[in-house]
């Protein structure tokens, strides 16, 4: 080896810091060594670097993006049962995680359901799938997010508050009927709606249909529009199936020796 060598492999390495190039920082030496024994054209020894620098970049990101999702742990879509909850077709919700074109034009999906019938998991679990695919994605419970923009509101923040919110490709809402029937948390829930609408994708998981709706949005009016702006360009899911947990509760009451029956999802409640 030179003496200009270890010269030339320093400077490299300030170089490839300050072109924010850190995978090939890290690997270069090794792919350099494997390309002089293999005798790689110079061509595939950068094609190979520009790889792994692109892969740990996606890595990354998709790390960044599921620890800002604040998804519930454990929830994806190998652990839904699909089988026990026929009304839903697997191929259907497989294409909503591919991406199709349903986010890029800020179509909403609407999920309803009883309590414990798999709404949150399924909704976490597109999230998950959304998020492994490139999109962003953020999960919180409904009232802890009016909660939040009420703050924003008291503060005279609301409006940049919802903006924040527009980095998200979907916002997904869990649990809509928990909001308090108050006319500031459901007229700020209202205003997250319709600055969304036709823009960014909202995810809505409810236990009420629409037509018990007059009990979150104390004005008819307002509980008209909100329906009007979700449902315009939505998918709706109906999961009218029997509670995971109520199912659980009556075989822990059956006892030892009998047979499980079929829940909606598994090892897991919504």
């Amino acid at each position: 080896m030179s003496t200009s060598e270890p010269i030339d492999e320093a400077r490299l390495g300030l170089l490839l810091g300050d072109l924010r190039l850190p995978t090939i920082k890290h690997i270069w030496p090794a792919f350099a060594e494997r390309a002089d024994k293999e005798g790689w054209p110079a061509a595939r020894f950068l094609t190979a670097l520009a790889e792994h620098e692109i892969a740990e970049r996606a890595r990354r990101r998709i790390e960044r993006h599921l620890t800002e999702a604040h998804l519930p742990p454990g929830k994806t879509l190998d652990g839904f049962d699909f089988e026990a909850v026929p009304m839903l077709s697997k191929a259907q919700i497989m294409a909503m995680v591919a991406g199709d074109s349903w986010l890029e034009k800020g179509d909403n999906l609407l999920v309803f359901g009883p309590p414990g019938g798999g709404k949150s998991h399924l909704a976490a679990a597109i999230g998950l799938g959304l998020i492994e695919n490139g999109w962003r994605v953020f999960f919180t419970r409904t009232t802890d997010l009016v909660q939040r923009l009420q703050v924003a509101r008291r503060e005279l923040a609301l409006e940049q508050a919802i903006a924040k919110l527009d980095k998200y490709h979907l916002l997904i809402l869990d649990d809509l009927a928990y909001v308090t029937k108050d006319q500031a948390e459901t007229s700020a829930l209202f205003e997250l709606i319709s600055a969304r609408y036709e823009r960014r994708s909202i995810l809505i998981t409810a236990n009420q249909p629409f037509g018990e709706w007059n009990r979150i949005f104390p004005d008819p009016a307002m509980t008209l529009a909100a329906v009007d702006r979700l449902v315009h360009h939505a998918t709706i899911l109906e999961l009218n199936v029997e509670s995971y947990r109520r199912r659980t509760a009556l075989e822990r009451k059956k006892g030892p020796g009998r047979p499980p029956t079929r829940a909606t999802i598994k090892n897991t409640s919504d």
